[in-house]
Formats: C-alpha cells, structure tokens, sequence
C-alpha cells in the first residue's frame, strides 16, 4: 500500500528545486535557473501568506512540488497553480491527484473564486494533467513564464467550493 500525501513546504523543498531544475524538466518554463534564483524561489515559497506551496511526498519522499497563489486576471483575483513531478515518478497519476488535493486546500484556505492553471500549449502531459484532474479549458492565452519569457498558454480554470459559514 503506497501512502500519498502534500506537506507543507519546508527546506526540503531547496533540495527538490535544485533535482527539478534540468533541461528536461524546465523545457516548458524558459530553461534551468541559476542556484541563486532557486534559493530566492525556495524563500519566496517559504514566505508566501496568499497561497502555499506544498511538497508532493509518496512513500515518505519528496517526489514533486505544487502550490496556489494570488494573481490577478482578467481583472479579477484568482489563484493560479503550478507542479512538477520528478522525472522517475511520472507517468502515474500523480500530478493529478496532487491537483485534485491542492484545489481542495485551495477552496478551504482561500478567498478566490477560481483556481487557474497556465500550461505551454505544446506540453502535452501538463495539459493531460488539467484535464484529468477536472479544469475547464477556457481557451489559449498570451502568457509570461518566467517573467521577460512569453508563452502560448493554455488557460486552464476550476471553480473552487468554499466551506459553508457557520
């Protein structure tokens, strides 16, 4: 039996940036980042108070990274998501399932009504991800990942359920 869970993000996280950060697993984001930017990146994570970020663990390793924060589209606020599974745990559900949970967190946590996902049109599996883990795909977009690095992206969008008051 595999256990499957987010845990918040920690300094572990330096350690999982740095074995995401190959051409390979870069390909759609503008490329490997300088350990300087990495070790800003990983700071930024451990600070950030409209959203989280969390480590994807299975088996008690850290196999992945996932996370929502605010930004504004469209004219509206709404929380964009991001993820990256190692290269030896792909292919097997997981970045879908740690979607599925960071939506729910998301809607626990937030205030926002939408939570959107910005894929390269040209990365297939990122797509496959959204669509499995139940997005609605609004359309293509004009899009600048990292900033200075324009993108056609897919505009990818979950509406978030909110607790009940009370």
């Amino acid at each position: 039996m595999t256990s499957f869970s987010l845990a918040p993000w920690s300094d572990q996280g330096l350690d999982l940036l740095h074995r995401q950060n190959t051409a390979e697993s870069t390909e759609h984001l503008g490329g490997p980042e300088s350990a300087d930017r990495l070790r800003r990146r990983h700071e930024r994570y451990l600070a950030l108070t409209d959203g989280r970020m969390f480590l994807i663990v299975l088996d008690g390793q850290v196999v992945g990274s996932i996370g929502y924060w605010t930004r504004e589209w469209e004219g509206e606020q709404v929380y964009e998501t991001g993820y990256g599974i190692l290269p030896e745990y792909r292919g097997r559900g997981l970045a879908v399932e740690a979607l599925r949970l960071c939506a729910e967190q998301a809607g626990r946590q937030g205030s926002r009504r939408w939570l959107h996902a910005f894929p390269s049109v040209q990365h297939d599996a990122s797509n496959a991800v959204c669509r499995k883990a139940g997005f609605e795909l609004v359309g293509e977009c004009a899009f600048e990942y990292p900033p200075g690095n324009p993108i056609r992206s897919n505009n990818w969008r979950l509406g978030l359920t909110r607790p009940a008051a009370g």
